[in-house]
């Protein structure tokens, strides 16, 4: 394919991604709807103790070095996150490199699906931030104030998704490991700043797995990109028989 059809292909790939995210939820089973489930327990857990999750990380805001809580705030916001992901799928355009475009692809389409998810969500939660000392239990429904957007953390959901979907193009565990480690920098540094609660948090992040896994599934299902593609190996064998000597491939 030339350039501009891969741009086209890779378009549909993102349009057809997002769309699957919203969607993914009509099609779940009973392993799906376990998982949903757990979630939403383990957020009503979390909920009991965000009050003093919040004092334990207000605590240790002064002893974090200025450039962790810096890099954790610029990672998480949509200009640098978008820069980033745009910059990988670039990279495998220019180059051909399928397998950095389906990267890119992936990046895009699970920021997209996350980042409107979360935009709407604010708004319509209208939770009250740490820092306005009004609570957990503080809402406003439909507010259109930044001191009532905290649930669930936009920080949370682009950082970790950006993370979670380069962390894919890996098998080692260290290498996960260590940028699994880096996409949770700008939420925790969130939490350090009084600017979300720990659910608003931990609920970001489970949203940017599901998000990403559901789309990174639809890539792979669709066959949109057939780099993993093993081509076929021939297999040689001998054949010997009476008055015969023959050798005789296998695909």
């Amino acid at each position: 394919m030339t350039r501009w059809q891969m741009l086209k292909h890779d378009g549909v790939s993102v349009f057809g991604g997002v769309k699957n995210a919203y969607t993914q939820p009509i099609r779940w089973k009973g392993r799906d709807w376990a998982t949903f489930g757990g979630i939403v327990a383990g957020s009503a857990l979390i909920y009991l103790i965000d009050e003093p999750a919040n004092d334990f990380f207000a605590d240790q805001e002064e002893d974090i070095p200025d450039f962790i809580k810096e890099t954790g705030f610029r990672f998480g916001k949509p200009l640098v996150n978008y820069g980033l992901t745009t910059g990988v799928y670039a990279f495998g355009l220019l180059t051909k490199n399928e397998k950095v475009r389906k990267t890119g692809v992936l990046l895009i389409a699970s920021a997209t699906a996350g980042g409107i998810i979360q935009t709407v969500s604010k708004t319509l939660a209208g939770r009250a931030r740490p820092y306005t000392e009004k609570g957990k239990d503080s809402f406003k429904f439909y507010s259109s104030e930044a001191g009532y957007h905290s649930f669930p953390s936009g920080h949370a959901i682009l950082s970790f998704t950006t993370a979670y979907a380069i962390s894919k193009q890996f098998k080692n565990p260290y290498i996960k490991g260590g940028i699994y480690a880096l996409g949770l920098v700008s939420p925790v540094s969130r939490l350090w700043a009084g600017a979300h609660w720990l659910t608003d948090v931990t609920l970001g992040i489970a949203l940017s797995v599901v998000i990403v896994d559901g789309i990174d599934n639809y890539l792979n299902k669709n066959e949109r990109y057939a780099y993993r593609k093993k081509k076929p190996k021939v297999v040689w064998d001998i054949t010997l028989g009476a008055s015969q000597l023959g050798v005789v491939g296998r695909f």
